[in-house]
């Protein structure tokens, strides 16, 4: 079932992994993450980390996939960083930041203000005559994927103008409208 957990993963210059139990820690230049495993089993040898399963149940085949995709994003994170970035569609949406304090004007009665974890950095692009851009940024996948998915729910794009937020480079299905 799962080829992916057969891969190995490569460890680049400046990151450490350490397995402790079954607590899986792993430290690089943009920090620190840790993930908790279970039934499968981890080895670090030369700048590799391989993962194997005790049997070939369904479970621990599922289990072998995720954890090497879990363990690669973390290694990545660590090193490199994850970017999302939301595109703000429609007359008068506005963004702006003030720290971790995203300010969005979407159409509503009142502003929304969000206040963001100190682990996401939070930029926002505002330029004449082009859609206002929120680029999150940091070394949690997770987390920059939830807090990407809670801002886009605030005002999900409609099919019909496509009016909304959106991810940068998303394709969105359009309707026909009514025809007179």
């Amino acid at each position: 079932m799962s080829r992916i957990g057969k891969n190995p993963v490569i460890i680049p210059s400046g990151v450490t992994v350490e397995v402790t139990g079954n607590v899986v820690t792993v430290k690089g230049k943009l920090g620190e993450l840790s993930q908790e495993i279970d039934s499968i089993t981890l080895k670090v040898e030369e700048g590799k980390v391989v993962l194997e399963r005790p049997t070939e149940a369904k479970d621990h085949k599922a289990k072998h996939g995720l954890y090497r995709a879990l363990i690669q994003n973390m290694v990545q994170g660590v090193s490199e960083g994850f970017t999302k970035e939301l595109e703000l569609v429609g007359v008068g949406y506005r963004a702006s930041n003030q720290g971790q304090k995203l300010d969005l004007a979407l159409g509503f009665s009142h502003n929304i203000v969000l206040d963001l974890a100190p682990e996401v950095k939070i930029e926002t692009i505002s330029e004449k005559g082009k859609n206002p851009i929120v680029k999150l940024t940091s070394h949690d996948k997770q987390l920059v994927g939830q807090v990407a998915a809670k801002i886009r729910g605030f005002r999900k794009p409609e099919p019909y103008k496509g009016k909304g937020i959106k991810f940068v480079g998303e394709q969105l299905r359009r309707k026909a409208g009514k025809s007179a």
